[in-house]
Parts: C-alpha cells; structure tokens; sequence
C-alpha cells in the first residue's frame, strides 16, 4: 500500500470537501488543477488533491508515463478517500480521466458520498465518438454534475445533447470551452472568466446537495 498524500486547500467554514482527481496527462500541481482548488476554496468548498501512483513515479523519474488501467486507479482513489476529514460532506470529482475515475468509483464505494463532479468529461476517446464510456451512469446512486466545454472533442455539445442520461447526472456548458474548459479569443470569455463561471457552478452544486 502507498502512502496518500493530500494536498488540502482549506476553505474558511467549508460546507463540503471535495476531493479532486488530475486528469491522465497532468497531476495535481497542474494550472487547472491548482486554480480550480483555489476558487471553490474561496467559495467554502475544503478541496483535496492528490496524484495517482504513476503520477507519482512519473514525477520522480522526471518523465511522462500513460495511466495505469482502471483497476489500479480505482484502488488507490478509494485509498485516499480513506483520509478524508470524516466531519464534512464529501464530494468526488476530476479532471477528465480523474472524473471519469469518481464517477465509477462512486457506483462500488461503499463510503458515503454526496455528489460527483467532472470538469471534462471523456464521454468518448477523442475521434472515436462510437467508444462511449458512459455504460456505468445509469449504476450512480448520487447526483453527478458534468462541467463540458461546447467544443470539448472527447464529447461535444452536439453530440452530448444527443444523449439520454439517468436523471441523477447533469450537464453544464462552458461557453466555446475546449477538453480544458478554454474558449477561443472570438467567444468574447476569456480563459480565466470560464473557470471562475466552472467553480461558481460546481460550488452551487456542492452546495445544493451537501445536506444528502
């Protein structure tokens, strides 16, 4: 067993905690990662960070490595949820992949969890719109909200509006927003603007459903 590391972001009075999982290709001291933990901290919400083991090894080698399979991340997801601060609702969540994680993490846990949240949701690998990986929505036995940039190419408007999904999960546009929640210039929002109007839905969320 490794030991888990989380990296807290306190928030004054917190209504919840949320852990929040990097996406396959960036940990958790990424630019998104950090920032997206400093405005729902602002916004009452204690947020946890932390890297998954290849992550880790991968920062220690000082080079890229792919996720390890589900499995494994799983394992190690439930591990850190071990650590978490027993007194405060609990929420799970990610980045891509790492929401992609929680979500499936939150349909075998046995811990309790309020909510879910996805910031980017891989509904499909990018190019391959038929590879959908939504298969374990309708097991999800507490709400999940998805956060989906309208030109995400892993799920875009288009082709998400197109789809039915159990009543417990949500989704909610970014304006023009890319995989990472990034609007081009021509949109009139900028990048910042779009994260702070993605934490403000999130902690809304978090919010809405804390009291089970």
């Amino acid at each position: 067993m490794s030991t888990v590391n989380i990296e807290w972001h306190y928030a004054e009075n917190p209504v919840a905690q949320f852990i929040f999982a990097h996406g396959a290709g960036a940990g958790s001291d990424s630019d998104f990662m950090q920032e997206m933990a400093k405005l729902l901290a602002a916004a009452g919400v204690q947020v946890g960070l932390f890297d998954f083991e290849y992550m880790q090894q991968a920062k220690r080698e000082g080079k890229k490595r792919p996720p390890e399979r589900a499995p494994k991340l799983l394992a190690y997801f439930e591990q850190v949820l071990a650590a978490v601060e027993p007194d405060l609702p609990l929420f799970i969540g990610g980045k891509s992949m790492g929401g992609r994680m929680a979500s499936m993490l939150a349909c075998e846990t046995s811990v309790n969890l309020q909510g879910v949240l996805a910031f980017g949701y891989p509904f499909h690998p990018s190019g391959k719109p038929e590879k959908l990986r939504v298969d374990h929505f309708p097991e999800l036995n507490c709400p999940m909200q998805i956060l989906q940039g309208e030109r995400d190419t892993f799920g875009n408007r288009t082709e998400v509006d197109a789809m039915c999904f159990p009543e417990q999960i949500t989704v909610k546009w970014l304006k023009d927003g890319d995989h990472s929640l990034k609007p081009r210039k021509v949109s009139g929002v900028s990048e910042a603007e779009s994260r702070v109007n993605a934490a403000a839905i999130a902690a809304s969320f978090i919010k809405e459903h804390c009291h089970g």
